[in-house]
């Protein structure tokens, strides 16, 4: 009898732990879908704004042409899903530090004071490397890439006429003649894409320093990889971005100099929890990580 009346305290007392976990995740779930609905709500009210500056760059490269600056929308409802896309892609971004803070006073209390000294920094560093690597896909790369998609309707006729003796002269016909009106939502798509995909280039630091951290990787094998890392840095350049050798050239010179940077992060890195183990008489003076 003693044995069946001390197992349900036992129980009791396993799985109030448990409880108090979930209690403290749902109150930090609320904060953060009420943070998210709030800057959802609030980029929502400058989402027209934000769709404009998304196509300056398509703007920039009409206006270079000589052609009228606009967007069309093929659906009566086309714009409006465009707009809310809007909300809650820069609603997330908004709302990430609120995020971020909850997550972090949700894990914190179960990390010693070396992991937290050791993974604060790249909360910050995280978002960081994101605008950046999104500021260069907006200013750079997708004024490159539009002025050549756009620019590609002029190419094969001028092609054509240089072929057939006219010279590089568009000789204007009563043929069929292609001209590009832009969709709102294909070409936010497009944007999007670019800055995205950027955006995550710019998180090797980050994610190679984590990496060396926990010994996955080190240093002297990052340097070893160096000649595969450049084959597929160039993969990578020719996969996100148009066939066009400059901005492939200004992606694989980016990248590549990130995964040099991570290299020199993680040496720090190593160097550092070389010293600490030498403190600790753990690691000989004479012996290397």
């Amino acid at each position: 009898m003693t044995d069946a009346t001390d197992t349900p305290d036992e129980i009791e007392d396993s799985s109030a732990p448990l409880i108090e976990h979930l209690a403290e995740l749902r109150t930090r779930l609320i904060r953060s879908v009420i943070a998210f609905l709030v800057a959802m709500i609030a980029c929502f009210i400058v989402a027209e704004p934000i769709l404009n500056f998304l196509a300056q760059p398509i703007a920039d490269v009409l206006r270079a042409r000589g052609e009228n600056p606009q967007l069309i929308f093929t659906a009566p409802q086309e714009k409006f899903f465009v707009l809310i896309r809007i909300s809650v892609i820069f609603g997330i971004g908004l709302a990430f530090p609120v995020i971020a803070h909850q997550l972090w006073r949700f894990v914190a209390p179960g990390l010693y004071k070396t992991e937290k000294n050791a993974f604060l920094p790249f909360i910050f560093a995280s978002p960081l490397l994101f605008t950046l690597g999104a500021a260069f896909a907006h200013y750079v790369v997708t004024p490159l890439a539009m002025n050549f998609f756009i620019g590609f309707s002029d190419a094969i006729p001028a092609l054509v006429n240089i072929i057939s003796g006219e010279g590089g002269a568009v000789v204007e016909n009563e043929e069929l003649r292609t001209v590009f009106l832009g969709s709102v939502r294909e070409s936010l798509d497009l944007s999007l894409k670019f800055i995205f995909a950027f955006g995550l280039c710019f998180q090797l630091p980050v994610l190679l320093t984590l990496m060396g951290m926990a010994g996955l990787v080190s240093a002297e094998g990052l340097g070893n990889m160096r000649k595969y890392a450049v084959v597929g840095i160039l993969v990578l350049a020719a996969l996100v971005t148009p066939p066009d050798v400059i901005t492939q050239v200004i992606l694989f010179v980016v990248v590549y100099g990130l995964y040099e940077i991570s290299i020199q992060l993680v040496r720090m890195v190593e160097a550092r929890r070389d010293k600490r183990l030498r403190a600790e008489g753990i690691l000989d003076e004479d012996e290397t990580s």
